[in-house]
């Protein structure tokens, strides 16, 4: 899984901006920009960390032996169904994977691993 840090570049040009106008403006209407401006930047300068998700079938590897054999899914499947969430709707339009996707097996590990099977 990688993780991807996000900072918004803007937050630095837009106090740049609004400093420069307010050092421009009056002395009375400056201390309401000023307060938008700390507002503005807080919720800009913080970082977002966000997953960004390879879709790969092969990533289901631990949930091969659930698919299989009938046994319970383990940790490590659910943990590899959850991730991999966001990849199932191109699963099953896969004409090669359609089939498996498909099939009571592994509708049965997803829904023990809580996690909702797709309508594409």
């Amino acid at each position: 899984m990688q993780y991807l840090i996000t900072i918004p570049s803007l937050s630095l040009s837009l106090s740049l901006i609004l400093l420069w106008w307010c050092w421009k403006m009056k002395k009375g209407s400056c201390a309401s920009l000023l307060c938008a401006l700390v507002v503005v930047v807080v919720v800009l300068a913080e970082a977002r960390v966000t997953k960004a998700v390879t879709c790969n079938p092969l990533e289901l590897r631990p949930c091969l032996g659930a698919f299989t054999s009938g046994q319970p899914p383990s940790a490590g499947c659910c943990d590899k169904l959850r991730e991999q969430k966001p990849c199932l709707c191109g699963y099953i339009k896969n004409p090669d994977l359609k089939q498996f996707v498909n099939s009571p097996s592994t509708r049965r590990v997803v829904a023990a691993c809580g996690v909702p099977y797709p309508t594409c």
